[in-house]
């Protein structure tokens, strides 16, 4: 597999398009980043990692409805913004997602901190 992450995203979309109320992925300290600012925006409900058994279980019933989450930095074409030039996904109701030296933060929060970095996804 060449994008852990794209396979992250692909697999809670599908959860949810069937109606699932959770769904794994193998673990990665990455994935458990981007799936706590998933929970801060309350794009999930929670997550469970199971470090032995490198399994993420993840709690999407009952969550804030969202329809896309885009890939925006793959492996082969990274995107790096700086903090003014970081985007307003669907004019402020989506969220972005950006690797920054502090960590993964939204771009809400990277924003406020005067911090750029890469954008991982966009969330509408």
């Amino acid at each position: 597999m060449t994008d852990t992450i794209a396979d992250l995203f692909v697999r809670i979309i599908n959860a949810r398009m069937a109606g699932l109320a959770f769904t794994e992925a193998p673990y990665s300290s990455m994935k458990e980043a981007i799936l706590k600012v998933l929970k801060k925006e309350q794009y999930i409900v929670g997550y469970t990692c199971d470090k032995k058994a490198k399994m993420i279980k993840i709690d999407i019933q009952n969550s804030r409805n969202f329809s896309k989450i885009v890939r925006i930095s793959k492996p082969s074409r990274r995107l790096y913004v700086k903090s003014k030039n970081i985007p307003r996904p669907k004019s402020g109701y989506g969220t972005v997602i950006v690797s920054t030296p502090k960590g993964v933060l939204s771009g809400e929060e990277a924003r406020r901190s005067n911090i750029g970095g890469e954008i991982i996804c966009e969330v509408y």
